[in-house]
């Protein structure tokens, strides 16, 4: 397990539970790359910043119960994690939102350069989740 890459993770989680963007975004190389679950790729923090902002209107999330895992250079790395949300605002293409809550695992896959997050992609089950908001 490499320390400085797991402590960098556990600060990218507490910044996104906070809800502090600034933090967040901080810890985000210029260049980064989002994979989005099922979705498409992004390149750069304004990227990142735009879709973060979209999310937080639509979505109040916390992320609990973190696994993190790292190879012994500290480049990669590999979370698990629950996802304990509420659907706030109704997203594009996506079931009406009425405030309804759902918990749901998740994982992703992180690159590391210069202590900060390179690439991120985020995985979670979309059909569980349409299924928790529609019941």
């Amino acid at each position: 397990m490499h320390q400085a890459t797991t402590q960098l993770l556990q600060r990218y989680y507490d910044a996104f539970n906070a809800g502090d963007m600034d933090a967040f975004l901080s810890l985000l190389t210029d260049d980064v790359i989002h994979d989005i679950n099922q979705g498409g790729r992004d390149i750069g923090k304004p990227a990142f910043a735009a879709f973060m902002q979209r999310m937080n209107r639509n979505y109040r999330e916390t992320i609990v119960d973190l696994s993190i895992t790292t190879n012994e250079k500290g480049d990669r790395a590999a979370v698990e994690f629950t996802v304990e949300g509420q659907y706030l605002a109704t997203d594009d293409g996506l079931p009406e939102a009425h405030g309804q809550t759902y918990r749901l695992p998740a994982g992703a896959f992180f690159e590391i350069r210069d202590d900060q997050v390179a690439r991120v992609t985020n995985y979670y089950n979309l059909e569980d989740w349409i299924a928790q908001v529609s019941a």
